[in-house]
């Protein structure tokens, strides 16, 4: 299939081709926006459906539509940036240049990522991807060593999470230009950090979404949450397919992303022969073998099915990892006593013994979701699961957008960071986690159509019925985005600092103590003592062995004198606590590891 949107085939020229995909149209046209006003230049049809021309001297950063006759003018579904918006015109941006400094980066292996998620517009005072390069730094002494971006295409207004794109390839104009989060991944892998993409395929944001316009990328032999699926299946899903794959190498080779996140991939309808997921995995491994670099895809998906993670030999799909949501539900359901929505299948603190090889639910009856749920993935290694104790979705997707840090104790936060350092899984921290931000993180959104602006309200209304939270803030009230930006570092208090300096501390030995770095399931042994709510959890690399005790009790627990050397305690005084040295006392909320020898 010939490539679709524009192609410059001669720069000195400005020689550009353009393509699209319009299924039944009377005539195609394209529309260009230039100095001397709009020329509109007709399109050839060069087989069914598909129209191209080529025009030459007009640069290479022209705007332009597509104008379908009887019916409108529209943005290219391919479009690669927005300027006025989603509803504007697109423009032509040469890829070719920008001048990349990363030549010696090669990526990292995935067992050695330290996540950390962070959406553009918040994460940094301006609120663009130059503000994120500003802080690369700081995220460098905390120990990351891989971002994950939450969705950069473009979205209607202001602001938004990110998952109500329009297309799949527009960078959004709100954080930046192209050469913007280029320069942005260029200088994160010029520091060694690597760069994660959130990206959506499962569907496309209500406004500014004309995709049906073109033809049928949608199908209604499918429902998600959001209406018809995206058309994996259905009558000319090909031209569906294609623009996804095109999508992934797109991200991958123009932009240098090392890593995406495939958005819920339950809702990715497909009853192919060969599963998109599948074609997914295997045009990322063809890209990574491509350019000499390591590529990784992980999912999102609440199914605990290891046909995700495992190779197509094996049945799979091939994807790399994917999260798991089973060990944040546990923590969190066990600390903050909740038991709405799908929290009722949680509460049970001995349900880590299982979660730290293990999903909970391995073909377990599930009362939320009223079928049995789960497949058994422990012969899967520990580095294709990652775990979080907060997320944009866990904080997010609250009425309130309340982060952890305002539900439970101070030194409970300490304890649970602690099981998801301890655990042989991929760790991911939500921006500011790592000094206990108050600030919410709410769902917001700047929608233009005033149906949808009411719409949504009313929809997150709908949506927490069955936790029984109250007060549901506005999203399209501008404080809600506002309210969700991050606390300056010089406007942090003391507690700030101290679980700065515990998170700091605890990812450094993470990265370096050899028990801990290689992520195997089988090295790896968690208790519980139900009664007194203390986690002991083993971890050992040869004859290198952690030994660790986390207290989510209110009892101080006297500790028993052994030949084990403390070498970390989260009670210490650079953590916000009372020792120096060795405790012989395991407090509420402390978390103590010992080395042994």
């Amino acid at each position: 299939m010939e490539k679709m949107g524009f192609n410059i085939i001669d720069r000195e020229k400005a020689r550009i081709e353009f393509r699209v995909f319009a299924y039944q149209k009377k005539g195609v046209s394209l529309l260009l926006r230039t100095k001397d006003g709009e020329k509109t230049i007709p399109m050839e049809q060069e087989e069914p459906h598909i129209y191209s021309t080529v025009v030459e001297g007009l640069g290479l950063d022209v705007l332009y539509k597509f104008s379908i006759e009887n019916e409108g003018d529209y943005p290219d579904p391919y479009s690669n940036y927005q300027p006025q918006g989603v509803h504007g015109f697109s423009q032509v941006i040469d890829h070719g240049s920008y001048s990349w400094n990363d030549g010696q980066w090669k990526g990292r292996d995935l067992e050695k990522f330290i996540i950390y998620e962070l959406h553009p517009g918040t994460f940094s005072p301006e609120g663009t991807f130059k503000g994120t390069v500003e802080k690369l730094d700081y995220l460098l002494e905390l120990g990351i060593n891989a971002i994950e971006l939450m969705p950069v295409t473009q979205t209607p207004g202001r602001w938004n999470w990110g998952y109500d794109g329009a297309n799949l390839f527009s960078v959004n104009k709100n954080y930046g230009t192209p050469d913007d989060l280029k320069h942005l991944v260029d200088t994160c892998h010029q520091k060694e950090i690597s760069v994660i993409l959130d990206v959506v395929y499962n569907h496309l944001g209500p406004e500014g979404n004309y995709l049906p316009v073109y033809g049928p990328y949608f199908t209604e032999k499918h429902k998600t949450g959001w209406g018809a699926a995206v058309n994996y299946d259905d009558a000319f899903s090909e031209y569906t397919r294609a623009m996804v794959l095109e999508n992934i190498r797109y991200w991958l080779e123009e932009y240098h992303i090392d890593c995406l996140r495939l958005d819920a991939i339950h809702a990715i309808m497909d009853e192919s022969d060969i599963h998109i997921l599948q074609q997914m995995s295997s045009t990322a491994k063809a890209v990574g073998k491509k350019i000499g670099r390591k590529i990784f895809l992980i999912a999102e998906t609440d199914e605990n099915n290891v046909k995700i993670i495992n190779p197509p030999e094996k049945g799979g799909y091939g994807i790399d990892a994917q999260w798991m949501d089973d060990f944040h539900h546990i923590i969190h359901s066990v600390l903050t006593g909740e038991k709405g929505g799908y929290y009722q299948d949680y509460g049970r603190l001995e349900g880590l013994e299982k979660a730290f090889k293990n999903y909970l639910y391995t073909g377990e009856f599930s009362q939320f979701w009223q079928k049995n749920r789960g497949t058994d993935a422990s012969q899967n290694p520990g580095y294709q699961f990652v775990v979080s104790l907060q997320n944009h979705d866990q904080v997010g997707n609250r009425a309130r957008g309340g982060r952890i840090s305002v539900l439970v104790d101070f030194h409970f936060l300490k304890a649970a960071a602690g099981l998801i350092f301890l655990s042989p899984y991929i760790p991911l921290l939500f921006m500011g986690e790592e000094y206990a931000e108050k600030n919410p993180f709410l769902f917001f959104t700047d929608y233009e159509d005033s149906e949808l602006q009411s719409a949504v309200s009313e929809g997150r209304r709908e949506e927490f019925k069955d936790f029984n939270w109250d007060d549901i803030p506005n999203p399209q009230d501008e404080r809600s985005f506002f309210n969700s930006k991050l606390t300056p570092r010089e406007n942090w208090n003391e507690e700030n600092q101290w679980i700065f300096n515990f998170y700091r501390d605890l990812i450094n030995l993470r990265k370096t103590h050899p028990a801990l770095m290689q992520l195997e399931k089988e090295n790896t042994e968690a208790r519980v003592n139900s009664e007194q709510k203390i986690v002991e959890v083993k971890r050992w690399n040869n004859n290198k062995k952690l030994r660790a005790l986390i207290n989510l009790g209110e009892e101080e627990i006297p500790l028993e004198v052994t030949g084990s050397r403390q070498i970390f305690n989260s009670e210490w005084k650079q953590y916000g606590g009372k020792i120096e040295g060795d405790s012989s006392t395991l407090y509420k909320g402390n978390l103590i590891i010992f080395e042994e020898s």
